[in-house]
């Protein structure tokens, strides 16, 4: 029986439905009940409560094989850095308590910095946490940019009729799809590739700037001249607070955004060991970038 936390998530969501379809048990953990209706209809048992609760995580881990851990992000946390790290020490323990023996954790590109990255840091900090623990296997995956995150360029395209992100528009980028992380998080759940503490990075046959992604997108919704522009870092910070962000997560992700756009995060995820998936930015752009266009 397999733990994951993550809710309903892109990834966790996927990761549960090819368990399930393999025949293997699951055990998904959310925040409420009503956010793992879907997962508990597909047939998976559910653990509803505060992931920040580790004698809560600790019963929800009980009796697994091996578990996927992910810190939730809450863009609303007014020291995200806070609240990271109090996510992170709950998971850790609980992991302890349940003596768990294996995990597979979503962490991050750029994850080998502990500074300088924004919200990455907080994943930097997770890694080491759980590399502390005695006798646990722990798998940190360090995927590249979700093809997913793209998604909110639909909203932009239809209001400003462009693209805008303040990242450098000519930055390569690793990016992936959110179904080849779930791939890899199920097979590793499932069948290890080895033992210890490990980093396994993820990206996409391809680098990306998102000048080029922009004009992937566009072509795939027939807008081959969709523009891509750089929002000034202030002025990007300014409109995630407007949109409900708290000014510390806003902060932290424009200093992202910066270290995207300078390098600052560059070379590590070739160094290895790293794991090519399948999926393009052009093969996402047509099958989920395209049919969410035309459903708005």
């Amino acid at each position: 029986m397999y733990v994951l936390l993550g809710s309903n998530g892109n990834i966790t969501s996927k990761v549960a439905a090819l368990l399930l379809g393999q025949g293997t048990p699951v055990r998904v953990v959310g925040r409420n009940a009503g956010s793992l209706a879907s997962v508990k209809a597909a047939g998976a048992g559910i653990a509803a409560g505060d992931i920040g609760d580790a004698g809560f995580l600790a019963q929800a881990f009980a009796g697994a094989t091996a578990a996927y851990t992910m810190i939730p992000t809450d863009y609303a946390a007014q020291d995200m850095a806070a609240e990271q790290d109090r996510l992170g020490n709950a998971i850790a323990r609980a992991i302890a308590a349940a003596g768990l023996k294996r995990v597979v954790n979503l962490s991050s590109v750029g994850a080998h910095l502990g500074s300088g990255n924004g919200p990455i840091a907080g994943l930097h900090r997770q890694e080491r946490r759980l590399d502390e623990l005695a006798g646990v296997d722990v798998l940190h995956l360090r995927p590249g940019y979700f093809f997913e995150n793209h998604l909110i360029a639909i909203e932009m395209i239809r209001t400003i009729g462009a693209y805008a992100d303040m990242t450098a528009p000519d930055a390569p980028l690793p990016m992936v799809a959110t179904a080849d992380i779930a791939q890899v998080v199920a097979r590793e759940l499932r069948t290890p590739s080895g033992k210890g503490k490990r980093v396994l990075h993820l990206r996409a046959p391809s680098l990306y700037t998102m000048k080029e992604a922009t004009a992937l997108l566009g072509a795939a919704i027939g807008k081959p001249d969709l523009a891509y522009v750089q929002a000034d870092p202030e002025e990007g910070r300014a409109a995630l607070i407007q949109q409900g962000f708290s000014a510390n997560a806003a902060a932290q992700l424009m200093e992202m955004s910066a270290a995207f756009s300078t390098g600052r995060l560059d070379g590590e995820y070739d160094k290895g060991p790293t794991e090519i998936t399948p999926t393009t930015l052009e093969g996402f752009a047509a099958t989920v970038f395209r049919p969410a266009f035309e459903k708005t």
